[in-house]
């Protein structure tokens, strides 16, 4: 008996296949299908890994049903191969016992029969055989004359009616086995049947016919009944373990999600109170450890929005405090600048040490009331009284026009401002008066750190904005200086003399300006070469730069992206840009 491997062929190739140009025989899938294939499965694939990383009741209930499955795989493996090998060996152990009190019973039979002829024995033996499936739950019998008989007296082997020939079921191996060593045999056997194949066994013994001699009973039983429980134990088995495995799963989503609910409200909560929301708080529910965690966010929360409403407090103090002094100072600053003045006018009838002294006086008059308006515009942008007053300027037209106002200080300097205009428009939505006071700062600090080398004033624009940048070619800075370049009166050199009469409010006010317009004011330097201070706006109000028209570098290549600007620094060169104005929010890089 040969057993069938073939299948139904399909008609023709695969939907999705193409005939491939070697033969019929073989098909392929086209590579650009394949590619899409393999595309949608690394997307599945990165899917699943991004939800595995970023969700611990992912991961847990992954886990959780992965350890689920294996201890009832393990489990459900154990117990089906008992239930198995228990339910064959009893069954196996009743057979053979059934086939034994058959064997006897047909021994009894040949013997008390007084069969002295060949068609008398064929008889006996007919009549014992087909009356077996109304003695036994054997499938059947056959009786076959055994190689060790010496009778010359042959019968016809009777077998049981059967659609198959039982004859073939018996190897050869097992009849040599009762021929030369007697007794009961067995031998599993697949019994054929209209389903197919039924497993089954076969139980041999020899017995001894009247007149003719040795013969091979042969019993054949079937397991098809034992094999169906076994495979109603299996399935009852499996449809247990995925109830099981699924009921696992949703236990532990619901618990983990139980459990984890309270981290998820404390992330939440902790957004919220980064947004400003100071009065949030978590729901405290119980005396658990979770409900332990929710009080102490709150008492976190409470002590936070303490101490910040504190701060608040005492920055509204401080504010105030600059303000009303800065107010108050107005009116003896008047008095003392209009005594001031006719001092001043009347130096000349004064000895020359007296006549010092009105000059260093009036100087010093003009640069307290300078510092009075610094402090003022300060305590504005403090308040958040400041407001933007913009129209549409050519921003080229303003440079110059502050070059040209700045003109006597760089002459008095020795310095040359050397402008450098874009040919094209650079109109933007600008407020005049601060953006001439940006620049003016920018180039009074260039003129006060230039050593009277030039200073170069390059205007660019792109579609989205325009750019200023003061280069000049004095003292520069290094990475310290450039991480406190925006701080208010601070100065790189503590020993270090004013020249120019600053306040030392000048770049703070610039970035406060700077921060009105939407924009960014960024600088550069390396020591013993130069500074350059860049200064980015948008050219529509309330848009958001997203590259700027100039490097801020000298030589540099790489401008301003996402808002903010990162040029390459050399040996020595330090950057930064303020975003912030109560810190610095651009980086400095050390010297490489």
């Amino acid at each position: 008996m040969t057993e069938d491997l073939g299948g139904p062929q399909p008609a023709g190739p695969r939907a999705g296949s193409v005939p491939h140009p070697a033969g019929p025989a073989t098909t392929y899938r086209p590579p650009r299908a394949r590619a899409s294939l393999r595309r949608r499965m690394r997307r599945k694939v990165l899917r699943l890994i991004r939800s595995w990383r970023s969700s611990l009741t992912v991961r847990v209930v992954a886990s959780t049903v992965l350890g689920g499955l294996v201890a009832l795989g393990v489990i459900g493996g154990v117990l089906s191969a008992q239930i198995r090998d228990g339910l064959y060996d009893e069954r196996v152990t009743q057979m053979l016992e059934d086939a034994a009190l058959q064997t006897q019973n047909a021994q009894q039979v040949f013997d008390d029969a007084t069969a002295t002829t060949g068609q008398q024995a064929q008889e006996v033996a007919n009549d014992w055989v087909f009356g077996l499936p109304s003695r036994s739950d054997a499938e059947g019998a056959v009786l076959r004359r055994s190689p060790q008989s010496s009778s010359t007296v042959t019968i016809v082997e009777p077998v049981t009616n059967s659609p198959i020939d039982l004859r073939s079921l018996v190897s050869p191996q097992m009849r040599e086995a009762i021929a030369s060593e007697g007794g009961q045999h067995w031998q599993p056997v697949a019994l054929p049947t209209q389903a197919g194949n039924a497993p089954g066994i076969v139980v041999g013994e020899p017995v001894t016919l009247p007149v003719a001699g040795t013969y091979e009973l042969y019993l054949f039983y079937s397991l098809a009944p034992e094999e169906a429980t076994i495979a109603l134990v299996m399935q009852v088995l499996a449809v247990g373990a995925v109830a099981i495995v699924i009921l696992l799963g949703v236990m532990t989503w619901a618990i983990t999600r139980w459990v984890l609910q309270p981290v998820t409200d404390a992330v939440l909560a902790a957004e919220r109170l980064a947004d400003g929301m100071l009065d949030e708080r978590m729901d405290v529910r119980g005396r658990d450890e979770l409900a332990l965690l929710g009080q102490s966010f709150n008492e976190m929360a409470s002590s936070l929005q303490r101490q910040i409403q504190q701060m608040e407090e005492l920055s509204r103090l401080q504010q105030r405090f600059v303000s009303d002094v800065s107010h108050e100072l107005r009116t003896p600053l008047t008095t003392i600048r209009i005594a001031g003045e006719l001092i001043h006018d009347a130096k000349d009838d004064f000895d020359p040490a007296v006549r010092r002294s009105a000059e260093l006086l009036h100087a010093q008059l003009d640069r307290f009331e300078s510092m009075l308006s610094d402090l003022l515009e300060i305590s504005r942008f403090d308040a958040g009284a400041a407001v933007l007053e913009a129209e549409q300027r050519d921003l080229r037209n303003v440079v110059q026009h502050v070059v040209e106002m700045t003109g006597i200080l760089a002459d008095a300097k020795g310095t040359e401002l050397r402008i450098h205009l874009s040919d094209q428009p650079c109109t933007a939505d600008i407020d005049p008066r601060r953006v001439e006071r940006i620049i003016r700062n920018l180039l009074s600090n260039a003129i006060e750190h230039g050593e009277g080398r030039p200073i170069d004033v390059t205007v660019g624009v792109n579609d989205a904005a325009v750019a200023v940048r003061v280069l000049d070619h004095g003292v520069g800075m290094d990475a310290e200086a450039a991480k406190h370049v925006f701080d208010r009166f601070w100065r790189a050199d503590r020993a270090r003399a004013r020249t120019t009469g600053g306040t030392g409010l000048g770049l703070a006010i610039s970035m406060e300006d700077t921060h009105l317009h939407n924009g960014t004011l960024e600088a550069w330097g390396r020591p013993g070469v130069g500074a350059a201070f860049l200064l980015t706006l948008p050219r529509r109000a309330g848009t958001v730069i997203t590259m700027s028209p100039l490097p801020l570098a000298p030589g540099s290549t790489r401008v301003l992206e996402s808002g903010t600007a990162r040029a390459p620094l050399g040996p020595g060169e330090a950057g930064a840009s303020r975003q912030d104005p109560a810190s610095v929010a651009g980086t400095a890089e050390e010297a490489r």
